[in-house]
């Protein structure tokens, strides 16, 4: 299955550039891009569109362009990397943050764009204008409100439910477990297949590096997808024998184990 080039990028910019000082030479992401099938073009067009977005900035040494991440582009890769690699669920404070807006109509996109964001930052719609989570978001929600510039249209609120219904109901109404169970568990079944053959072929010496580079940011990709649909409920809040973990622990044991190889290739291609 062939992955966006622009999602790939941001995927390799969270999992390794970033931790090399956060910037990359054209060449070296062009080359290690090749290896998931995507051309040079592809490339260009991709960080070219990130620039535009501003989740990235270019410099030029001589006659090489640089691209690093900007603030919003680590804030960004900062935040997934905090979920992606979490283990286990946080206890609950008890609280759950209420958003409610009513954005005109004129301003629908910024609406639907705002909508996007409360989803990945964890928020459940609860009802028609009103979103709600049990963990504590208040500081995405100021940056949100301040970058959209909606603080006329937006109220927020920490509260206790006192019913009528169970903080089960209320999750019921605002997200749908079910269907994340779902997809959880076709992770962890795919995924411990897959782990179990290229250990044995790791144990043979049958990858090459280049090869465990591709599956680790391939399975880094895949598993950053839960991002957009799980909100990272407290362990309280969470059905027994949650999906999510079980699948956290074969993403942290496969990962871990195509780290060597796939650093030294990441090495070998990066150049400052």
């Amino acid at each position: 299955m062939s992955v966006n080039t622009q999602s790939m990028i941001f995927t390799i910019y969270g999992d390794y550039i970033r931790h090399y000082d956060n910037k990359i030479w054209i060449g070296s992401l062009i080359q290690i891009l090749k290896e998931f099938g995507h051309n040079e073009q592809a490339v260009r067009v991709s960080i070219s569109r990130m620039l535009k977005q501003g989740w990235v900035q270019s410099e030029k040494k001589g006659n090489k362009s640089y691209y690093f991440l900007t603030e919003r582009g680590v804030n960004r890769i900062d935040e997934a990397a905090k979920r992606i690699f979490k283990l286990n669920p946080t206890k609950w404070d008890g609280k759950w943050r209420m958003l409610v807006y009513s954005i005109p109509e004129e301003k629908r996109q910024i609406r639907d764009e705002f909508r996007k964001e409360l989803m990945w930052s964890g928020f459940g719609s609860f009802s028609n204008g009103c979103w709600i989570s049990p963990n504590d978001l208040e500081k995405e929600v100021n940056i949100l409100i301040d970058k959209y510039e909606i603080h006329d249209y937006v109220d927020f609120f920490i509260s206790e439910y006192k019913g009528p219904d169970t903080n089960k109901r209320l999750i019921e109404k605002s997200w749908n477990l079910e269907d994340i169970t779902n997809k959880y568990e076709s992770f962890i079944s795919q995924y411990s297949r897959n782990y179990m053959i290229d250990q044995d072929k790791l144990e043979k010496g049958q990858m090459t590096d280049a090869e465990c580079f591709v599956v680790r940011e391939n399975l880094v990709h895949e598993y950053r997808k839960f991002l957009f649909i799980d909100p990272g409920l407290p362990i309280d809040l969470l059905p027994e024998n949650w999906s999510g973990i079980h699948a956290a622990v074969v993403f942290d044991q496969y990962y871990k184990r195509l780290a060597e190889p796939a650093n030294r290739f990441f090495e070998e291609r990066f150049e400052k």
